[in-house]
């Protein structure tokens, strides 16, 4: 936000400095990027008139004019391609600093000039240099510049966060300066403008909630080919806007003044009411700009009774724009909701100061005054007659004032220092908040500007930031810290991190917003949260898993020659909720794996890394938490056929470990083979509670059992089996031989394994194991078709 300074003194009367009023912006949230002085070192400077030019006798480039000051006439030599009879100009003479340049008495290519017509960037006014800075005609001759404009003065430039759309206006700044250097803001007085015919358009909203109020004026008769005012001209320059023409300068004022954004068309082009609509899929409209813009639902349009006239909080349109042979006009002046007009403009490759305040909040209650301000304005530099104000609204739909309880304690608290209960009210004041006492406190109702008050620490913040951050002690914490002992049965996430980096897994951090397509080419669009307002389209929707992303960063470094690649992530998942909730979330854990299965060494004879590797990173992760995971097989659409399973803990599945698809690695353009698994992260941050148990005194007995059984028979089946048959004896079982090959027929496999038999309270008998071993065989047999090995 830039502004005069001269402009911000007209609002609020301060004694202070320049350098002080910088520091105390930046003091309060306004961060002050830069202070451009104006005009300071303009002495010798005048308002001057060509009088008449002639061709330089050598240079083709260059004129010699006949100059009027008001007490003489100078010979100048100029070069700016405006220079013209009857053109008023600045005029630097003999003496005058004009930058680093002293003006002397000099002779260009032999010919004399006594001074040197200037450009608005000459005089450090503007960045203009395309040619002389053109003043009005009536400009008096023979004035000192900085007189005549109104200088010295100074350009403020304000870095302002997204919560503070109010201060995107002069009078919105005022404010805050006011209760930050202890003054007020000087009343603005804008008397209503009777109407003196009965011209108006009817107005109509259509659009709900997004457009709850519309205002509009017509004016007839405007002479709208007068020059802008140079005070008005002027201020807009140094808020960074260019004069256009005097109608378009009004709005542009009115805006940069009060903070309310404005069109004004040209009456007589608009045919039948006004109204505010969504735009029809398919609806073009051709802007100011000159651009044909293909609209959809998404957008608000400004309607005539056949077609869209303007693009609503954004930018008007070509076809009712007002020219220098406008006469009749209309103004309007409206407000549409943040929500309604965020991203509009983005999304056309645009960015206008009426979309810029618009997307932030702007009073809803300005509306109505911008409009009167505008045509008082336009009266009294254009003339013209105006029509009655006619406004539509939705009272319903319109922001509301909430009253917010600031308790002196709280305050107290908070800011760790007491404040004056009058300075608290002379803050609150200052701000233009509505301020009732109590015993506790006081009640406050905030001005409809402040769309970021709403909750009391809003207040507090506002009272610290005025009264100022550095008034706030440096205390101590005072008493004791409280210890939080660590819950036995709770694994930290950090442990797991530990974990998974000591077993060679780097961690990745990923954007919770991925692209749609990338979902889709995983199988896991459904349920996803799509964004209201996306950065691109490639962060367009939520992570409903952790895997994409994983395997995409593992891509990225794959496709930077690195060979073996071992990630891991802990991070939520998101799924959007049933009948309007809020989105599921959801904390899982990732890994993912390619390459080598170990780091390149000599020990060892090289291989790659599988199924099995990742399961047993996994089992040892379960580890942490005392739990022993099941595994199913599964296929999963990402999943490779036969090479996938599901992960459970006590009978409950909690994710899958798999090597991926090719067909899905061929769309990732990916030439590794690859081994992931994505479990959710509850179910192993809980353990059981440890228990300390005596070991038995009795000797334990191994009893080893090979047979054949089926290869399509898992053996977490068989394990269940053989656990349940041998009762509670068994103490551990140990899988230590797998065989396929000569003896064994086609289709089946050898298993070998040792039961571990062992008694709390008695040394097992060779009857005691010779039962449990037959009850494991003949339920092996029974339930899996298994049989003993010859």
């Amino acid at each position: 936000m830039k502004f005069s300074e001269n402009w911000l003194r007209q609002h609020v009367r301060i004694d202070a400095d320049r350098e002080r009023l910088a520091a105390a912006l930046t003091a309060i949230g306004l961060e002050v990027e830069e202070v451009a002085e104006l005009g300071g070192t303009l002495d010798g400077v005048t308002v001057a008139r060509i009088v008449e030019c002639a061709k330089h006798p050598e240079a083709d480039r260059l004129q010699v004019c006949q100059v009027d000051t008001g007490r003489e006439r100078l010979q100048i030599v100029c070069g700016a391609p405006n220079a013209r009879p009857g053109l008023v100009a600045p005029l630097a003479t003999i003496g005058a600093q004009v930058g680093a340049l002293t003006i002397k008495a000099a002779k260009l290519r032999g010919v004399e000039s006594h001074g040197m017509l200037c450009s608005a960037k000459e005089l450090g006014l503007d960045e203009d240099a395309s040619g002389l800075l053109e003043l009005p005609d009536d400009a008096p001759i023979g004035t000192p510049l900085a007189e005549y404009l109104g200088l010295p003065d100074a350009r403020f430039e304000l870095k302002l966060t997204p919560n503070r759309a109010d201060c995107f206006s002069v009078r919105g700044i005022a404010y805050d300066v006011a209760a930050a250097l202890g003054a007020q803001v000087e009343p603005l007085d804008v008397a209503p403008v009777a109407a003196r015919s009965s011209a108006a358009l009817p107005v109509e909203l259509h659009a709900g909630a997004d457009a709850p109020r519309y205002c509009g004026r017509v004016i007839e008769g405007v002479d709208a080919g007068v020059p802008t005012p140079v005070w008005m001209a002027e201020r807009l320059r140094r808020a960074g806007v260019r004069p256009v023409s005097f109608l378009v300068d009004v709005t542009q004022y009115v805006m940069l003044e009060l903070g309310q954004p404005m069109h004004a068309f040209d009456r007589d082009a608009l045919r039948g009411p006004v109204g505010v609509r969504r735009a029809r899929d398919g609806e073009t409209l051709t802007l100011l700009d000159g651009r044909e813009v293909a609209l959809d639902g998404e957008f608000l349009v400004i309607t005539d009774a056949e077609r869209a006239v303007a693009l609503a909080g954004v930018m008007g349109g070509f076809d009712t724009r007002v020219t220098g042979a406008t006469r009749n006009v209309f103004l309007e002046s409206a407000h549409f909701a943040p929500s309604a007009i965020i991203g509009r403009a983005r999304r056309l490759g645009m960015h206008t100061d009426a979309s810029h305040r618009f997307e932030r909040g702007v009073d809803p209650e300005l509306p109505r005054l911008a409009l009167e301000y505008a045509t008082r304005l336009i009266l009294d530099q254009a003339g013209g007659t105006p029509g009655p104000v006619v406004e539509a609204a939705l009272p319903e739909h319109l922001p509301r004032r909430a009253c917010v309880r600031l308790r002196r304690a709280r305050l107290a608290r908070v800011l760790g220092l007491t404040i004056g209960d009058d300075e608290v009210e002379r803050i609150l004041r200052a701000l233009g908040f509505e301020v009732s006492a109590d015993a506790e406190g006081w009640s406050v109702r905030a001005p409809t500007r402040r769309f970021d008050v709403a909750i009391e620490e809003d207040l507090i913040e506002e009272i610290a930031r005025i009264h100022g951050y550095d008034a706030v002690p440096a205390t101590l914490p005072q008493g004791t810290v409280p210890l939080r002992v660590a819950s036995e049965t709770r694994v930290d996430e950090d442990e797991l991190r530990r974990h998974l980096a000591a077993r060679d897994f780097l961690e990745a951090v990923n954007f919770a917003f991925v692209d749609a397509a990338l979902l889709e080419a995983w199988d896991a669009s459904a349920q996803a949260v799509p964004l209201a307002n996306p950065l691109s389209a490639e962060l367009a929707v939520m992570r409903t898993r952790l895997l994409p992303g994983l395997v995409a960063a593992l891509a990225r470094n794959v496709a930077r020659q690195q060979t073996r690649v071992r990630l891991f992530e802990l991070g939520r998942v998101f799924a959007a909720g049933a009948d309007g909730e809020a989105p599921r979330e959801t904390p899982r854990v990732a890994a993912v794996a390619c390459g080598q299965a170990d780091a390149e060494q000599w020990g060892l004879p090289a291989r790659a890394v599988g199924f099995h590797d990742l399961k047993g990173d996994l089992d040892s992760l379960a580890a942490l938490c005392g739990a022993t995971l099941e595994y199913r097989p599964a296929t999963p659409a990402w999943a490779h056929p036969g090479r996938a399973a599901e992960v459970l803990r006590e009978g409950r599945a909690i994710g899958f470990i798999a090597e991926l698809h090719p067909r899905l690695l061929r769309r990732l353009d990916l030439d590794h083979a690859v081994v992931a698994f994505e479990l959710d992260l509850e179910p192993l941050l809980s353990r059981p509670l440890p228990r300390a148990r005596a070991g038995s005194k009795y000797p334990s007995v191994r009893r080893d059992l090979a047979f054949v059984v089926a290869e399509t028979v898992p053996w977490s089946a068989l394990e269940a089996t053989i656990r349940a048959a041998a009762g509670p004896s068994l103490r551990d079982l140990v899988l230590f031989d797998r065989y396929q090959g000569k003896g064994v027929e086609t289709g089946f496999r050898s298993l070998a394994t040792g039961l571990i038999l062992q008694e709390e309270s008695r040394t097992l008998t060779d009857r005691d194991v010779d039962t449990a071993v037959a009850a494991v065989m003949s339920a092996l047999e029974r339930e899996h078709g298994a049989r003993i090995r010859s």
